[in-house]
């Protein structure tokens, strides 16, 4: 049978007594509420007047216990049929309703579905449409209570089949590890979409995966409030004290994924028996058994529920659809940004690249205690570059974190941490394996904003490229890849001076910045850096060398390249070519390309990553567009050959590498 198997306990067990007599009416009404809502929702699909409505009919117990249970400094963070947290945490029903019918009044602005988004106010932090993945936030969020001594726990829901995810081991095995106030509420309503939960889940208890992460686990009656009340108190006096809890809601999904999809693969046996299992009969008819309630007060309970959200759903519904302008949606993409500091005059010295990463983090830990360190190996051992050697014996293990191999899990605690006010510093080993944190970088971190308002000052520091003979998974070059990603910003520095400048920017940043560091460059590169702190603005090109023949734009180790071929061709043959460095891909810096192009008329575009759908196709197509009258010739794209970077060094410098196309198309363009 596809169903799962009721708890062993009966509707005889289920006591009221278990809550106080004045909780017994405020306790009906919430669970109701949700009820009642999902009834007129189920009507509007019928009349045609909503097209979608993930349903959490016969699931209340699971969301309103949770949500009554938790304290109200406690963060939730809820799921598509939890609908019962939303209104036990008395969000306001009117903008609720405007959220979830798509109406012009709504929290997101029509930029996302339902539950989408989060009311920090509220301590309740939505999820994203991809299972698990709010279960390393709330690790975040667990380790900024932890960090800041507040008595504070993250309630995380997931799935049966989200239970599956990497995010949710990653997630169970930081917040054990790291003894954080977490309790994972897996809601194991018996599908996925169509697929039964024995189909999908190896385990037939989900909590048995307790064990393997040394933390308690609880398996609870989802369709038992009061149980979930008990249970979930129970819990977090243990999550606030010693550190995480699995909790595993038996509970039935009894309608459709969604409700457009049915419910023809489930057994009708299976939606009888849980039917009969109802969450709010179970209540309700204890309630009348124990004469704790009259009759006449749980309808009147049920008359005035029904009357108020059928006239706040006609009143949504009567709200004008969501409008907008470009200008409105471009400028949520992003949080404003503090304004850069100029770089003081004196005193400088003398620094490789890599110190002057290592300054940029070090004052900025020095000056400020939100700013936190994450990252493999980066505490005892100073990371596999050395960039934060030393930094454990000055500022402590709560500040310079050594993270398990979980490049999604720090990622989605970045987030967490950045929700709670932090400025979290994320390092990935080598750029390379941000691929195990894509998700949470281009889904969660970058839209997060734009859906709900909220800054997320997270910095992924990503060493990455070439040139050291290091093979293909760990020395490509990806930054195109999340240039094409709305809500997150990308910076490639090029020197010591400008590394130390950007890192400080990206820290003060209340957006996510993928702050890229060219592994060749930390050690060979020096120049003169300021001592003290300074900020550099993004999206400003640095013209590097000036010239009036050509414009070679680039970035990271390009631009040495293109500075050695400047120099050679004024040497040799008497030309000037101009050297435009962007140090930011997003938001790059076309007026600065414009004006180089006005003087030389002619471009080249260059870059260490790969041809095609490279940063340069972009940058060459926007001034063919948009320069086209200043241009003597069609622009030149130098870039990697097509290939995954081999790790024998005449592979890569001779056959990979755009290095030695420089010279042949630089001089190919000057003779057109």
């Amino acid at each position: 049978m596809s169903e799962a198997s009721p708890p062993a306990a009966s509707r005889s067990e289920v006591s009221p007594d278990r809550l106080p007599d004045a909780a017994v009416r405020p306790l009906v009404r919430a669970l109701l509420m949700p009820r009642v809502i999902e009834e007129k929702m189920l009507r509007l699909i019928r009349q045609g007047r909503l097209s979608k409505w993930f349903s959490g009919y016969g699931q209340e117990a699971v969301s309103v216990g949770a949500a009554w249970a938790l304290e109200e400094r406690d963060y939730i963070l809820p799921m598509h049929r939890n609908l019962g947290v939303w209104t036990t945490r008395g969000v306001e029903l009117r903008p609720l309703f405007c959220q979830l019918l798509g109406r012009q009044g709504g929290f997101t602005n029509g930029r996302d579905r339902t539950f989408h988004f989060g009311l920090p106010d509220r301590r309740i932090i939505g999820m994203i449409s991809h299972m698990a993945a709010m279960l390393p936030v709330a690790c975040g969020l667990g380790q900024a209570a932890r960090y800041r001594d507040e008595d504070v726990v993250a309630c995380a829901f997931c799935g049966d089949g989200g239970s599956r995810e990497g995010d949710f081991h990653e997630a169970l095995n930081l917040a054990a590890v790291w003894d954080l106030p977490v309790l994972f509420l897996v809601e194991n309503n018996g599908y996925g979409l169509s697929t039964p939960t024995e189909e999908a889940v190896a385990p037939d208890d989900i909590v048995s995966a307790a064990q393997s992460y040394d933390m308690p686990g609880l398996q609870v009656d989802g369709n038992d409030v009061l149980a979930v009340i008990d249970t979930i108190r129970k819990a977090r006096r243990v999550a606030a004290e010693s550190g995480p809890v699995l909790l595993e809601m038996k509970t039935f999904r009894v309608r459709g994924h969604e409700e457009a999809s049915g419910t023809a693969y489930v057994p009708d046996e299976a939606i009888d028996t849980w039917t009969d299992r109802d969450p709010v009969d179970r209540l309700t008819e204890e309630v009348i058994r124990q004469d704790l309630l009259p009759d006449d007060e749980l309808a009147r309970i049920r008359t005035d529920l029904e009357e108020q959200v059928d006239e706040i759903a006609e009143w949504a519904l009567d709200r004008p659809e969501v409008t907008s302008t470009v200008a409105a949606e471009t400028e949520a993409v992003f949080a404003a940004a503090p304004a850069p500091s100029s770089p003081p005059e004196a005193p400088a010295s003398e620094k490789r690249f890599i110190d002057a990463v290592q300054e940029a983090l070090f004052q900025a830990l020095e000056a400020d205690d939100d700013v936190l360190l994450m990252g493999q190996d980066i505490a005892e051992y100073g990371g596999v570059f050395k960039v934060t050697d030393g930094f454990l014996d000055t500022f402590g293990p709560e500040r310079i974190r050594n993270t398990p191999i979980i490049e999604s899990g720090a990622i989605g605690a970045g987030l967490g941490l950045a929700i709670e006010g932090l400025k979290p510093v994320v390092e990935m080993q080598y750029a390379d394996f941000v691929t195990c944190g894509f998700n949470q970088t281009v889904n969660n971190l970058a839209t997060t904003h734009y859906r709900w308002g909220h800054p997320v000052n997270v910095t992924l520091r990503l060493p990455f490229g070439g040139g050291i003979g290091a093979g293909p998974f760990h020395s490509q070059s990806m930054e195109a890849w999340f240039v094409h990603t709305p809500g997150l910003k990308v910076v490639v520095p090029s020197t010591p001076a400008d590394a130390k400048g950007l890192l400080l920017q990206a820290l003060e940043d209340p957006n996510p910045v993928l702050f890229f560091e060219h592994k060749k460059l930390y050690r060979s590169v020096r120049g003169r850096v300021p001592e003290a702190a300074y900020r550099l603005p993004f999206g400003e090109a640095r013209v590097a060398r000036e010239g009036t023949d050509a414009t070679i734009v680039t970035y990271g180790l390009g631009v040495h390249w293109a500075l050695d071929e400047a120099d050679f061709q004024a040497a040799e043959n008497g030309v000037e070519v101009e050297v435009v460095d962007l140090r930011t891909l997003l938001p790059w810096d076309r007026e600065t390309v414009r004006a180089s192009l006005q003087k030389t008329n002619r471009l080249l575009v260059l870059h260490e990553a790969t041809r095609t759908g490279g940063v340069g196709a972009e940058l060459a197509a926007e001034m063919a567009e948009t320069a086209f009258t200043l241009l003597d010739a069609p622009p030149k794209r130098v870039a990697a050959r097509d290939l995954p970077v081999p790790f024998a060094r005449p592979l890569e410098d001779d056959i990979f590498s755009a290095r030695s196309a420089l010279r042949p198309n630089l001089e190919d363009l000057l003779q057109f």
